[in-house]
């Protein structure tokens, strides 16, 4: 059920003093894009009116086809806590369609719909919980990024260690102005890196929430004069960003990933749903760590997963099956990280899931000993395989893995695998400093 109508929109426009609505979406690359009204032109909005042009947005439509239509999602309004008093700015999260009246294929939340559906359709609501990790750095003295920070503090820490602790803390009560949950917050492992967790909700309301949550933390980090960057790795030596994903099914407001009778707690359909994720995940993660950079996270020695396994004992492997029981049963991916579309991601994990279902894809045997710690030789026996080790790899496996590129559909999938073996054969053409302090002195 709908929690707001137009007119509850309109009223609360009003009795807010709400001067500026912020139409969003966003592109295949899950930058958050967004077209700004007045309110005069609310109710023109509301009747799915407002034009932009596609064509500007990278990964959309050409110029000739370039007219969009924006139509917002009612119960996304919410109100920016960080702006002013008096003449606010709200939001609305919108869908993007073409003038003929059908929706856009190339627009990310709609492939995400699309896949709910499918479930809906099986009996299965899928729910998600994220846990979102982010730097906060300083900047120079023209208020540009930098990877600077003067804090050593680590996991759990708190100040005055935690020089990160007054923003961290501005952020989850914002967020808890705008209805979000937060369940934790706390310093991670690396210095300057910081977690914040949300309740789980319905996919499209999660990925919703990502988006959100990714706007807060800059937006509020810039107010403490700090810079958050979600990128993977930005710094050699440490500890780089993940966004492990917690998912389960429903089904008549039951989990049925729960068996309490199984060693792990963990029905069958649960083990066919890891199946069916670690039968694609070489080609998810192009979708799950979309940049040159994510793969510098995705290497030993910094607890991200770097090997297709799973295990309910330790965190090395790539899916966790985390302890708890009854309706909290569920499973953890490891390997996202917070650069990824949240529509795609979550799209292709429900799709492989699903599948896994269907067929009654069987997982592997559970790994139960640290992976990092095995013989080249003891992997080989127990079957286990890497993750891809680069974009370029990733991209490679995408584009044999038909289930996944079916999701994504063909207008996506082309754009995104464009895009990103571009971005890789840019990568590979750059001559970093690391090879001129190799080289340039030997040779």
């Amino acid at each position: 059920m709908s929690k707001y109508t137009k007119k509850d929109i309109i009223r609360l426009v009003e009795e807010e003093d709400v001067e500026f609505v912020r139409l969003q979406f966003t592109d295949i690359f899950g930058n958050l894009k967004n077209v700004a009204i007045t309110s005069s032109q609310l109710g023109k909005a509301l009747d799915n009116k407002c034009m932009f042009d596609g064509s500007a947005i990278e990964g959309f439509v050409r110029i000739e086809e370039s007219d969009m239509y924006l139509y917002p999602d009612y119960d996304t309004f919410a109100i920016f806590p960080w702006r002013p008093q008096q003449g606010k700015v709200a939001r609305l999260i919108c869908d993007v369609y073409r003038p003929n009246g059908q929706q856009f294929e190339g627009d990310p939340r709609h492939i995400l719909k699309t896949v709910v559906k499918e479930a809906e359709q099986m009996g299965y609501v899928f729910n998600v919980g994220p846990e979102c990790e982010f730097f906060l750095f300083h900047t120079d003295e023209n208020a540009l990024p930098t990877t600077i920070t003067h804090e050593q503090a680590g996991y759990f820490d708190l100040g005055p260690a935690d020089f990160g602790e007054n923003a961290r803390r501005d952020m989850v009560m914002t967020m808890e102005d705008m209805g979000f949950e937060i369940e934790a917050s706390h310093h991670e492992i690396s210095p300057a890196q910081h977690e914040i967790d949300f309740h789980y909700d319905e996919a499209l309301k999660t990925a919703d929430n990502i988006q959100t949550f990714r706007l807060t933390v800059k937006t509020i980090a810039k107010r403490h004069g700090l810079h958050a960057t979600f990128m993977p790795k930005p710094k050699y030596g440490i500890n780089g960003s993940g966004m492990h994903i917690n998912m389960s099914l429903f089904k008549n407001g039951t989990n049925i990933f729960q068996n309490e009778e199984d060693i792990h707690g963990l029905s069958k359909e649960a083990y066919y749903f890891i199946g069916g994720i670690l039968k694609h995940i070489k080609a998810i993660t192009a979708i799950t760590n979309p940049l040159v950079n994510s793969y510098k996270r995705l290497v030993p020695g910094y607890e991200a997963p770097t090997y297709i396994a799973w295990s309910a004992k330790n965190r090395s492997p790539l899916i966790r099956i985390p302890a708890v029981s009854g309706s909290g049963a569920r499973i953890e991916l490891r390997s996202p990280d917070p650069t990824s579309n949240p529509y795609l991601a979550l799209a292709v994990c429900l799709k492989a899931g699903l599948e896994g279902i269907r067929d009654q894809i069987t997982p592997p045997d559970c790994v139960n000993r640290n992976i990092f710690e095995l013989t080249k030789e003891e992997k080989q026996e127990l079957k286990i395989e890497s993750l891809p080790a680069t974009l370029s790899e990733a991209i490679a496996e995408l584009e044999s893995d038909d289930l996944i590129l079916e999701t994504l559909g063909s207008h996506i999938a082309e754009k995104y695998i464009a895009a990103k073996k571009a971005e890789w054969e840019q990568y590979s053409a750059q001559v970093s400093e690391w090879e001129l302090s190799e080289y340039l002195n030997k040779f």
